[in-house]
């Protein structure tokens, strides 16, 4: 990846951040307690091809700063705004995955002067309008700090794929291949991942999701375990003019499984976004 920079959030937090591409800006976003090594080399060199993207370290992971106060999802789309203040981007399209996908949302909301298109990926409105993932994966999601975290990341990362990619020989090197590109990067201390559920606790976009105006993109896999596609129905349904794809055979990483599908997905829908 090409080197970063860095951006101050409004609560003076670093929130490091690298531009890859050519063309219109999209700013990315990625889920509970990741990096931007999560999306993977694939997903993000077919992107960079028709965009410029702006891939970010969420508060609390990778390069950026590691605050140990509590902060709300809304903090951390105020962190993208920041980014694209200090990217000098006026307006952006705006992705975002899981927990980023909730930050995207917040970000519609917040800031929407600042927005041109939206993707929402394998995500949902909060949790007490959504629908429960499998309790095994979500277990897989808690870290425990009196073990080794390297296997307990991977072991995380395996959980968000779905089952018949997993057993695949594809899927066993795809996901070798990520957790790799995962640990050669700062890896999330385990007081983001406490902070990240708590922010994730606290938020609930439910009754506000009629309130976005940005053409949407609603995207999920249909074998997701642990934000079950249902989530993706209920959003789709709350943002007026929404549009929902959901790829089948793949699980919560639908850009690890098939990213050739996915970024044609997203390509389409954005290229069509005066």
């Amino acid at each position: 990846m090409p080197a970063g920079t860095f951006a101050q959030s409004k609560d003076g937090v670093r929130i490091h951040y690298e531009i890859r591409g050519q063309g219109e800006p999209l700013a990315l976003i990625f889920g509970y307690a990741g990096s931007s090594r999560g999306w993977g080399e694939p997903f993000l060199k077919l992107l960079e091809a028709r965009f410029k993207t702006i891939v970010i370290d969420n508060r609390g992971t990778g390069e950026s700063d590691k605050p140990e106060k509590p902060f709300s999802v809304a903090d951390m789309a105020a962190d993208v705004a920041s980014v694209l203040d200090h990217a000098q981007i006026d307006r952006a399209h705006v992705m975002g995955i899981s927990m980023g996908g909730m930050i995207a949302q917040e970000f519609a909301l917040h800031h929407s002067a600042r927005l041109r298109g939206l993707v929402l990926g394998c995500t949902l409105c909060g949790l007490a309008h959504g629908v429960a993932g499998e309790p095994e994966v979500l277990a897989a999601l808690q870290v425990n700090p009196n073990q080794p975290l390297a296997p307990q990341v991977e072991r995380l990362l395996a959980a968000c794929c779905a089952k018949p990619f997993l057993a695949s020989p594809r899927g066993r090197a795809v996901v070798k291949e990520r957790v790799a590109e995962v640990m050669n990067y700062p890896l999330t201390p385990l007081h983001t991942y406490q902070l990240h559920w708590g922010a994730i606790g606290g938020f609930d976009t439910f009754d506000r999701l009629p309130q976005i105006k940005a053409p949407t993109l609603v995207i999920t896999g249909r074998s997701d375990l642990l934000v079950p596609d249902a989530n993706s129905d209920i959003i789709k349904e709350r943002i007026p003019g929404a549009r929902l794809y959901k790829i089948p055979g793949t699980g919560h990483v639908f850009f690890w499984e098939a990213p050739e599908d996915s970024a044609a997905a997203v390509t389409k829908f954005l290229s069509a976004v005066n």
